[in-house]
């Protein structure tokens, strides 16, 4: 069962710490119960609970910490820290929160070559601390080019601090802040870390009305030295954008908790109320709603998972996740809308009912694409690489379900970000041509329309200059790599022909929905629309087959699970 289940757990991990791990984190939610979850949430309690079980079983210890500076079972691990993410959102995105911002946090530490702040941090994490990632700023966001927090040095060799940061979750309780900022005389990008407790810290205050702590907090000549520094220069700009990297990737996977917690939910409510002499789930519209959320759910976690083996094979020759990870931020949080979206018109009135975890995942899922960057700066960067994708395939050695414990040291050793443009890909027809499915072979003609449409009717130059028109095209892209990890993992988990094609029957969908806004644009020319024209395909129909997958996939899933009063 590829669907997460807390009461039927039956992923059987190797590494028995991280089961323990899991079955005490389980343990821990279903005694606190949906009832005091939800209380938690409408009052906005700081979730100190949690916290103190975290310290107890030493879970961010365990999970956050390179196998270099931590006990034997800890090291970083992606497998692991993914399925962790998705349990924690599985329960409430609080709880997913302040895992979230200390990984982003932890980025740049264990990137410096300051040992002595790589041991502080795994001394604070054993400790049961929490960490925070100081990037963004009120008037600018995450535009690091334009950092108001400034570092100014004194004669003896100290500086002093000064500035603010705005949205920096766990702000208020992170005895380690990594802060980015500017060097005064010099204008070098510089990362430091600061302390919350220093009486030249002040946390401002929570700029949001959420269990979570996301804090605007200002450094008031703010005393730094040498020791408090983990990058400057290229080194701190870097340590950014693969901090950035690393941690986004876990958004998706807050979405896919999320996501399940809430299908559960429809399916149990719809399935036992009756309207109009009939269960709800008897109503063909239904029918088609509920499939249509799980075909987008499970595609969402059979991408996801497959994104990850491409982290943990990461070198400096195999980059290949750095499209795949802007892919999970932007596509999988958008699918994520897309499933509340969906499964909300069956419920209805329901997800507003307050004692409802769906209630509470209504709200949270619009944060997911809205994180670590917007689905528009992501699809900005994946358009970047369609002509290497496309025209210009490597090989590269087969790769395996990546879950076998080991520390995934790339990460922090990825140095440069420079070179996007040079990041080969694997060919993507050697996933398409493995199948003979229906509805992937009417998306492999839609595929071959959009490369033909990228060698006789490539946008001119006023297209590439327009971001709406190549945002559009970025997800009609989108939609083929995300395609072929899902084809590629459906092998590796043995997903059925019948999940297969009502996978791509959405898939062939979409690719129509964004032809015809590309067909729509103002600019669009003569040789464009026809080209888009004639990607706007139909599904493949097949009652029979719709007809099992509902009966063996998603109405099977009825009261499978419920969450503990």
């Amino acid at each position: 069962m590829l669907l997460l289940n807390p009461k039927k757990y039956d992923i059987e991990h190797s590494d028995k710490r991280f089961q323990e791990i899991i079955r005490k984190t389980i343990d821990f939610f279903e005694s606190e119960g949906l009832k005091k979850i939800k209380d938690d949430d409408h009052q906005r309690i700081w979730y100190s609970d949690f916290l103190e079980f975290v310290k107890k079983e030493e879970i961010f210890a365990t999970l956050l910490t390179p196998s270099e500076y931590g006990d034997k079972d800890a090291r970083w691990d992606t497998w692991r820290i993914a399925h962790y993410s998705e349990i924690l959102a599985f329960y409430g995105l609080a709880y997913w929160y302040t895992w979230q911002v200390s990984i982003l946090g932890l980025g740049p530490i264990w990137m410096t070559e300051n040992d002595s702040l790589k041991q502080r941090a795994a001394k604070f994490l054993k400790e049961g601390e929490v960490f925070a990632f100081g990037l963004s700023e009120r008037d600018h966001g995450a535009d690091i080019y334009s950092t108001g927090m400034s570092l100014t040095p004194r004669e003896d060799g100290t500086y002093r601090a000064n500035g603010s940061k705005y949205y920096i979750g766990n702000g208020n309780i992170a005895k380690m802040v990594s802060t980015f900022g500017k060097i005064a005389d010099s204008d070098d990008y510089v990362f430091f870390v600061a302390n919350y407790l220093h009486d030249n810290y002040d946390c401002v205050k929570n700029i949001v009305s959420s269990q979570s702590y996301v804090a605007e907090y200002a450094l008031n000549d703010y005393p730094i030295t040498e020791e408090d520094i983990l990058s400057k220069g290229q080194d701190a700009w870097d340590a950014v954008l693969n901090t950035v990297n690393i941690g986004k990737y876990n958004l998706g996977w807050a979405s896919i908790g999320i996501c399940t917690h809430s299908f559960y939910e429809a399916i149990n409510h719809a399935a036992h109320r009756r309207l109009y002499n009939m269960y709800v789930t008897d109503f063909p519209h239904v029918k088609q709603i509920f499939t249509d959320a799980y075909a987008r759910l499970v595609a969402m976690k059979l991408f996801a998972l497959r994104a990850a083996d491409y982290m943990r094979v990461a070198s400096p020759d195999d980059r290949r996740y750095l499209l795949y990870n802007p892919v999970v931020k932007m596509k999988v949080t958008t699918q994520g809308e897309e499933v509340i979206n969906l499964l909300w018109d069956v419920i209805a009135a329901k997800g507003f009912e307050k004692d409802t975890y769906f209630e509470m995942a209504a709200r949270d899922i619009r944060a997911l694409p809205k994180l670590e960057g917007t689905v528009h700066v992501n699809v900005a960067l994946i358009v970047k690489f369609i002509a290497n994708y496309f025209f210009k395939p490597a090989k590269f050695p087969e790769v395996a379900k990546q879950s076998e414990p080991k520390n995934d040291d790339f990460l922090f050793n990825q140095g440069p970000t420079r070179g996007l443009g040079k990041i080969r890909f694997h060919n993507y027809k050697i996933a398409y041509n493995s199948v003979d499915v229906p509805n992937v072979k009417i998306f492999k003609k839609q595929t071959r329309l959009l490369k033909l449409f990228l060698l006789l009717a490539k946008p001119n130059n006023a297209q590439r200059e327009d971001i709406d028109f190549l945002l559009t095209l970025g997800e009609i892209f989108t939609l083929v790599v995300y395609g072929q990890l899902i084809l590629e993992n459906a092998k590796i988990y043995n997903i059925g022909d019948d999940i297969i094609n009502q996978i791509f029957d959405f898939m062939v969908r979409d690719f129509s929905k964004f032809a015809l806004q590309m067909y729509s644009k103002t600019s669009s020319t003569r040789r464009q629309m026809r080209l888009c024209s004639m990607m706007m395909k139909k599904p493949a129909v097949n009652k029979d087959l719709f007809d099992r997958v509902w009966k063996n996939y998603i109405y099977a899933l009825k009261d499978q699970y419920l969450m503990s009063e």
